[in-house]
């Protein structure tokens, strides 16, 4: 069993939902990255999903756009990335990292050495924004050869049909993006995603993460009465982004009180 897949059976088992932050590697400064990590862990996260930088980060809203461009600023790269993981390990073997980006850096290293590459870093599954289902298999099976798990992102527009065949692909989780438009966007329809859940668990029993929008700690634990867990993004890079402007880069692991006070918010809910 992954051990993507051993945090969401422990969490099931006792009826908690993950809290899943996004961050951008390398951002605000290489050097804060890992310990942005374990900061996160402290905070109360269940998984963390590690952004690797590129130029093109079509699915992000402004506020990751420029987490991506901070990042490239300093030449940050996937094998940079995978390097900060590997750091992350010495210290932590259980917390779930799953790297998140676009495929021309994957396709780059090549699938098979990148998910080499990625297990022997201690990487537990990958999301590639921009690589559609039809096209995925020979990632796919290099990740599963590798003993990765494979995410993909499911729409409000994604049809029954696709909705199948990504969920035949899919391992770890599947990541529900709960509104139309860029990371950050829009403000949350519960109703709306709560529907799009249950037409989601018609044809899978993954557990479903929703992501996008989650600002807060109240929406935060709207969404945590709908879904298997919450991934926050957009808020936190902008948290991190406002405190490392204000006091330097180091600061920006106080940027975590925003998920510990989703986390202490979903608890409140679970209990």
């Amino acid at each position: 069993m992954s051990r993507i897949a051993a945090c969401l059976q422990d969490l099931a088992t006792r009826g908690r939902r993950a809290v899943v932050p996004y961050i951008v590697a390398g951002d605000p400064a290489p050097q804060i990255t890992v310990n942005v990590m374990h900061a996160l862990v402290e905070a109360g996260v269940d998984m963390i999903e590690l952004g690797v930088p590129f130029s093109d980060p079509m699915a992000e809203g402004p506020v990751i756009q420029l987490a991506h461009e901070r990042a490239l600023a300093h030449n940050v790269s996937l094998r940079d990335t995978l390097a900060m993981v590997t750091e992350f390990r010495r210290d932590n073997t259980h917390t779930p990292v799953v790297l998140m980006g676009y495929a021309n850096p994957v396709e780059h290293m090549g699938y098979e050495a990148f998910a080499q590459a990625a297990a022997k870093a201690g990487v537990d599954g990958l999301l590639t924004v921009d690589m559609p289902p039809e096209e995925a298999a020979p990632l796919t099976a290099a990740l599963k050869a590798a003993g990765l798990d494979s995410i993909f992102l499911l729409a409000p527009t994604t049809t029954d049909a696709r909705i199948e065949k990504v969920a035949a692909l899919a391992s770890g989780f599947l990541y529900c993006v709960s509104l139309k438009g860029v990371t950050g966007a829009g403000h949350l329809d519960i109703g709306a995603v709560e529907a799009l859940m249950q037409r989601i668990r018609s044809h899978t029993q993954l557990p479903i993460m929703v992501g996008f929008g989650i600002q807060d700690a109240a929406t935060a634990a709207a969404v945590a009465r709908v879904a298997d867990g919450v991934i926050v993004g957009s808020a936190l890079v902008r948290r991190m982004a406002e405190r490392a402007a204000e006091h330097g880069p180091n600061h920006a692991t106080e940027a975590v009180d925003l998920i510990a006070g989703m986390r202490a918010a979903i608890d409140a809910l679970e209990s």
